[in-house]
């Protein structure tokens, strides 16, 4: 069984694990074997608001307030498309004022934007973990279990105004309704979404190989929040990456202690002992894995691509559906069975994949990149 180097981030797409608020015995840091962070990095930053927030707050939101309450100025204000036009993007996680600069970002980014603004309103903020089916992503070797959080506005009781709007909380998310509609939620603490985010950053900094800048995010997700365990998985991954297999080996084991069947952990401690030579024990760790997740994330993906590369395009189109199944909402399954389609000559097959690619894309490269597979498709087919 192959085994992946897992970690969890927060609203890379949508879904997610629910948190866990264990700390590990002790916090497994190595500064001395990294060079200092290329990037500052400030906990304080990550709701500051910018000038240009200031004046948008000034301007657009303080003169609805008296007929709107502040909940529903600040909800109208970001989901106008008069006031500002906000755009799904998981590029990367901003803070507040990258989020609102950019006018894009991923759920956690547009949360901080939402509690920042809040917070110079005089709102009540608080964040919540919603469970929510798991999804997954890949880049590269590193593989991504995605959560998501949204915010709830509420009122504080030094404000003057006494109508029904000012007593009213407000949930506001970024996700379509019909994908959080009775799912379940856990309130986390403002420490825990500071951590989330700084833990997102160490994950995207990973994907690019930058493994030293990585390290420092991971090291101010838990000094944000010790109890953030993803937070250590994510350390362990970085050890991992930068051959510190015993570090890395250390820290997952700790992380077993507290939660035994925490599958992304399992994973990632196979791997680090596959790596360093003790497969013997790694075995162990992989029997348990399989017992509970004998068809792990991209389990038929991965078969699939193994199909394609033998040309054996039937196969890998009915694989790629059996992970569709799973998880309908990941460009990359439907990229592929559009691949298979048209090296099949299933021309109509293959474009309706693309565009469901197109439709799942989580930033804008890749939906542009989808898109100019649909026109060449177009321009080789349509006569």
């Amino acid at each position: 069984m192959k085994t992946l180097i897992i970690l969890f981030f927060t609203c890379l797409v949508t879904a997610c694990a629910t948190q866990t608020t264990q700390k590990v015995s002790a916090l497994q840091f190595h500064d001395q074997g990294f060079s200092p962070s290329s990037t500052p990095i400030d906990r304080e930053n990550v709701l500051t608001l910018s000038k240009e927030m200031k004046s948008y707050l000034l301007e657009e939101i303080m003169p609805q307030l008296s007929r709107r309450g502040p909940q529903r100025a600040l909800f109208e204000a970001l989901s106008s498309k008069r006031q500002i036009k906000l755009e799904y993007d998981a590029e990367m996680t901003r803070n507040a004022a990258q989020a609102f600069a950019a006018r894009s970002g991923n759920c956690l980014s547009l949360v901080l934007m939402t509690a920042a603004f809040a917070k110079q309103l005089g709102l009540d903020v608080q964040f919540q973990n919603v469970i929510i089916n798991e999804a997954w992503s890949r880049n590269n070797d590193l593989y991504f279990a995605a959560g998501h959080v949204n915010i709830v506005l509420g009122r504080r009781p030094n404000f003057l105004r006494n109508t029904d709007e000012y007593h009213q909380s407000m949930v506001i998310d970024f996700l379509p309704p019909s994908e959080i509609l009775g799912q379940k939620t856990v309130l986390i603490s403002e420490a825990t979404v500071i951590a989330m985010y700084m833990n997102n950053r160490a994950a995207e900094l990973l994907a690019q190989h930058n493994v030293n800048d990585a390290y420092w995010f991971a090291r101010e997700a838990l000094r944000a929040d010790p109890d953030f365990l993803t937070a250590y998985n994510t350390l362990g991954v970085i050890y991992r990456q930068h051959g510190d297999f015993q570090l890395a080996e250390n820290v997952f084991k700790q992380i077993l202690e507290k939660e035994p069947n925490n599958t992304l952990t399992l994973s990632n401690l196979a791997e680090v002992l596959r790596k360093s030579g003790q497969a013997q024990e790694a075995q162990v760790y992989i029997s348990r894995l399989e017992q509970l997740q004998p068809y792990p994330p991209f389990y038929f993906f991965n078969r699939g691509l193994a199909a394609m590369q033998r040309g054996e395009f039937t196969e890998a189109k009915v694989l790629f559906k059996r992970e569709i199944k799973r998880d309908a909402n990941y460009d990359e399954f439907h990229l592929w069975l559009a691949l298979a389609h048209l090296k099949l000559g299933e021309i109509p097959n293959a474009t309706e994949e693309l565009l469901l690619a197109k439709a799942n894309s989580t930033t804008r490269k890749a939906h542009d990149l989808y898109a100019g597979k649909l026109e060449r498709i177009k321009a080789t087919y349509t006569h």
